[in-house]
């Protein structure tokens, strides 16, 4: 296996994930729109051609729904978002030749979006998913380049732009996957998704 899928979640706990989308929904809704976002990251994970790794934001559960046998269960380390990501690429790379990384805030993401990631880094340096919200929920390189997690502002609609920025200074050939959204605020639900996802929780 040459490929290697990263992939970032963050333990669900009430008040501790989705606090932006929260301030609309409350606490308990966002709490449960993030349960069925790792749901839907953890089927679509399973059907990517690649190794997978599951980096947790506190401690490793050996036990919950993200199978041992499927799943490489390791700590996210770094002190912020950056560096956290840079050490995941930097050892995955040392035994991989093509690493991409994901979140878990995409529900437009599939399997054929990340597959085609891989199949792309043939002829580029660097592969990018643009978020609709000016971030990535995707990036893929087949080499280390530290560069690229760098005085980048995180959380903020600039991240895709001071990411091609480097691309372009370090002169890594890059090319952009389709645009999705990120679910971070109530607006980023679309109406059947916020319709299903609230009513199923409310018991209805």
């Amino acid at each position: 296996m040459s490929n290697a899928l990263i992939i970032f979640i963050k333990k669900p706990r009430p008040g501790k994930v989705k606090t932006r989308l929260a301030l609309s929904v409350g606490d308990a809704n966002a709490l449960h729109i993030y349960k069925q976002l790792l749901k839907h990251t953890h089927k679509i994970s399973l059907a990517v051609n690649a190794e997978r790794f599951l980096f947790y934001d506190e401690c490793i559960d050996q036990d919950d729904e993200w199978e041992n046998e499927y799943f490489n269960k390791q700590l996210q380390t770094g002190n912020d978002l950056g560096e956290k990501m840079n050490n995941a690429f930097s050892e995955t790379l040392s035994r991989f030749k093509n690493v991409a990384i994901i979140g878990s805030d995409c529900f437009d993401l599939t399997a054929s979006v990340i597959n085609e990631a891989f199949q792309l880094l043939k002829n580029n340096d660097v592969v990018i998913g643009p978020a609709t919200d000016g971030g990535y929920y995707l990036l893929a390189r087949k080499k280390k380049h530290p560069s690229l997690f760098k005085n980048i502002s995180w959380s903020t609609p600039q991240v895709l732009e001071q990411t091609t920025a480097i691309c372009k200074k370090q002169e890594l050939s890059y090319c952009l996957l389709p645009t999705l959204s990120d679910i971070d605020v109530e607006d980023d639900l679309n109406s059947e998704q916020k319709k299903y996802l609230l009513k199923k929780n409310s018991g209805a």
